[in-house]
């Protein structure tokens, strides 16, 4: 698949919140999740196995989602973004916002890194 291609399918599943079909389908198995300095551990990781272990880590924090989205993407080359956010309530810490810029980085038709700007 292309660059175009590639976000085309990772909005259409976006969309309907299957994430889980997103790394499955689009990532590479040796794909690299990257935080922002800022974030708590960890900050990055390696393999789609650590990254699904990583959204398992955050969704145990989360005691509510409230609602979401994921904007259409932005292709340049290789790289597509997206803006994307929720609203959740973490536990122990209330309910808040969260916005964020995704880049992901497409080589041979699968996304090799994301990379997170929040």
């Amino acid at each position: 698949m292309t660059t175009q291609e590639v976000a085309n399918r990772f909005h259409e599943l976006a969309q309907q919140g299957d994430w889980g079909a997103i790394q499955d389908e689009l990532f590479h198995a040796d794909a690299v999740s990257q935080e922002p300095e800022s974030a708590p551990e960890p900050q990055m990781v390696k393999g789609v196995d650590a990254i699904k272990k990583k959204g398992e880590m955050f969704a145990e924090m989360t005691e509510e989602v409230h609602g979401g989205y994921s904007n259409e993407p932005i292709v340049a080359g290789n790289h597509f973004s997206v803006a994307m956010g929720m609203d959740v309530t973490m536990k122990g810490q209330g309910r808040s916002a969260m916005d964020e810029i995704a880049v992901y980085h497409v080589e041979d038709g699968k996304i090799v890194k994301e990379q997170f700007f929040y």
